[in-house]
């Protein structure tokens, strides 16, 4: 006990009988002083006391499926950000292979008494799969918003980016380059995501499609399966799956842009950085974030939120990797 007191109290920054008196419900404490020190004790992992379990933290779970792919540590950066001056804690949550699953976390994420939770890249992504922990967040009415969810049958509010007009401006610029022989990567075939610019792809006429994982490892195999099918421009699901295209070309004895043009999604960090630049499709992380976190503390504040999808436009950043058919590289 007098550990947990030390601990609590260098947190917070008082004196160890202010962290009694609050752990106590005493009065003598102002409100901001108490939020704080409740808060540590939930971030230090300590068990609320009894009589203060009932209410939630002023802690939001922020559950990822991994940190490789900037685009992840980007968009935790800006809701962290926006949830920090609503004076709310991020605490995140990164999925790993034979590891903590996505239920595990909201197991633990209950166990704390979170104020809410929000998924980015989560399982709902699988088409036709229903996952109890998302049940049983409906059944706690813990406020959550999910991200890029194609899952109308989940009652959340969703941030998503527009995958249709994704994949529209990018055999646009391709085909107004004189591309003709064009191909899509995108992940498994029951990624919702993924689905959405596939069907958009076909819509717009597209018939070369190759489902992988989202790495750069896979977007390079299958880019080696297109480019035998002799494509010149390869429209990939995600910034790592186009750095796997272009790395793929290369192999194969074909300059970029010159011989194949490749349009990634996402522009990640450094994307204007790689060789040669990468055109890619922007997700507006920053506008989808402040969204997320606006959606999030209406449901706290027990404000009523439409369950439906909000769809953000995304916008084609043209750079290097991306050529007229037959150009020259200079």
């Amino acid at each position: 006990m007098t550990r947990r007191l030390a601990e609590v109290a260098k947190k917070v920054g008082v004196s160890e009988a202010t962290v009694s008196r609050v752990l106590n419900g005493k009065a003598g404490v102002s409100e901001a002083t108490r939020e704080a020190v409740l808060t540590a004790l939930d971030v230090l992992g300590y068990e609320r006391p009894t009589q203060l379990r009932g209410e939630r933290a002023r802690l939001v779970g922020l559950v990822l499926p991994e940190l490789q792919n900037p685009i992840f540590p980007a968009f935790a950066e800006v809701v962290g950000g926006a949830l920090a001056q609503q004076g709310f804690t991020p605490v995140l949550c990164t999925r790993t292979v034979g590891g903590v699953s996505e239920a595990d976390y909201v197991d633990l994420l209950l166990q704390q008494q979170v104020s809410g939770v929000v998924f980015a890249g989560g399982l709902y992504t699988q088409s036709g799969v229903v996952h109890d922990h998302y049940l049983r967040l409906i059944d706690r009415r813990l406020p959550t918003v999910m991200v890029n969810a194609a899952a109308d049958h989940w009652e959340f509010p969703r941030v998503s980016c527009d995958d249709t007009i994704a994949v529209e401006q990018s055999l646009g610029h391709l085909r107004a380059l004189g591309h003709e022989r064009i191909g899509l990567i995108v992940g498994p075939p029951d990624h919702m995501p993924s689905i959405r610019k596939l069907d958009a792809f076909r819509a717009q006429g597209g018939e070369r499609v190759e489902h992988t994982m989202h790495s750069l490892e896979g977007g390079h195999a299958a880019a080696v399966k297109l480019l035998r099918q002799q494509v010149t421009g390869i429209i990939c699901g995600s910034d790592p799956l186009a750095l796997g295209a272009i790395r793929a070309a290369r192999r194969e004895g074909l300059r970029v842009p010159a011989d194949v043009s490749v349009i990634g999604y996402d522009d990640s960090a450094l994307m204007n950085c790689v060789d040669p630049p990468l055109t890619t499709v922007r997700q507006p992380i920053e506008a989808m974030g402040r969204a997320v976190v606006e959606l999030l503390v209406s449901q706290i504040d027990g404000a009523a939120v439409a369950t439906g999808e909000l769809l953000f436009e995304p916008e084609l950043v043209v750079r290097s990797s991306t050529g007229r058919m037959g150009a020259l590289a200079v």
